[in-house]
């Protein structure tokens, strides 16, 4: 009996290999053996400073003072940033903020309201 995962569509358990593809027979569907540990990895998770998960368009609460590089300027804690979205890298989150214009914050210095 071989090793092969079963279809992630149908759950089927006749799949078989075709080349570098895995196959189903019931359903047709196509995939390869690495996408499904790939596309886990792909969704990376962004959680706010008190373990909330936040998406893109949630509106956010800043819960610290934080300085604005390059300026004597402050975002004030209580300081709400509508409309966030996600991005990858180093400060997880990019939005707009009134007053300041665009920025790019992290997600341990932001609560999901």
């Amino acid at each position: 009996m071989s090793n092969l995962p079963n279809c992630p569509k149908c759950s089927s358990e006749f799949v078989y290999e075709d080349g570098s593809l895995l196959i189903c027979p019931e359903c047709s569907h196509e995939w390869s053996p690495g996408a499904e540990r790939e596309s886990a990895e792909e969704k990376k998770v962004v959680k706010d400073a008190n373990g909330n998960v936040l998406s893109d368009g949630d509106t956010v609460t800043v819960i610290k003072d934080l300085k604005v590089k390059g300026s004597s300027s402050v975002i004030k804690i209580g300081t709400r940033v509508k409309n966030i979205r996600l991005v990858e890298g180093d400060h997880d989150i990019d939005c707009k903020i009134d007053g300041f214009g665009a920025m790019q914050l992290k997600s341990e210095f932001v609560k999901k309201v």
